[in-house]
């Protein structure tokens, strides 16, 4: 989450403190809205290594960390974890963590926040709140596949996919439907 270091600090106690009312829970006796384990043990053990890189690197947990929350010692549960004091140059900027991990990175200016969130060999998706005119010029400048603003709901019949290292192909919508469609070119000759 890039941040205008005007509002870091605030943001930094807001996102603190919704990590913390996150219930992780088992899935079977889970309430609505509660957080799940992570898919599998390797994925579970590589959000675990990147925390600790993170503290490694100077980075500092508001939250979480590592470990499984209280009460949940077996299974592959992780800890809402909160960053702040980040830098782009870390390891926990520049990976897709995939896991209830967020990174805190306060910014300049507008051309400052697009360079960061462009200083990257991926590009999955952004994510930009602001005014709606400014947000859609600073999403034109963003190198991610889908760019969503203000908390819009998913539209499954828009294009999902990545730029980048975050992969190639649109799933969703009608670019997602061409890649389940044999297309044959018939050539002809001109006649002169």
């Amino acid at each position: 989450m890039l941040v205008h270091k005007d509002q870091y600090e605030q943001a930094v106690a807001i996102a603190k403190a919704t990590a913390q009312g996150i219930k992780v829970e088992n899935p079977i006796t889970a309430e609505p809205g509660s957080l799940g384990p992570i898919s599998n043990g390797r994925q579970y053990q590589k959000i675990q290594d990147l925390i600790q890189k993170g503290v490694s690197e100077g980075a500092v947990i508001e939250t979480g960390g590592l470990g499984h929350p209280e009460g949940l010692d077996k299974g592959y549960f992780a800890r809402p974890t909160i960053f702040s004091n980040v830098n782009n140059d870390m390891t926990i900027a520049r990976e897709e963590i995939f896991g209830p991990v967020m990174v805190m990175i306060p910014y300049e200016n507008l051309d400052h926040a697009i360079e960061i969130a462009n200083d990257t060999i991926y590009g999955l998706a952004a994510y930009i709140q602001g005014s709606l005119e400014e947000a859609k010029s600073v999403a034109t400048k963003i190198r991610a596949g889908q760019v969503v603003i203000n908390g819009a709901e998913l539209d499954f019949s828009a294009p999902f996919g990545g730029f980048k290292q975050s992969g190639n192909g649109r799933e969703w919508g009608a670019h997602g439907f061409e890649d389940f469609l044999e297309i044959k070119a018939v050539i002809e000759p001109v006649e002169q």
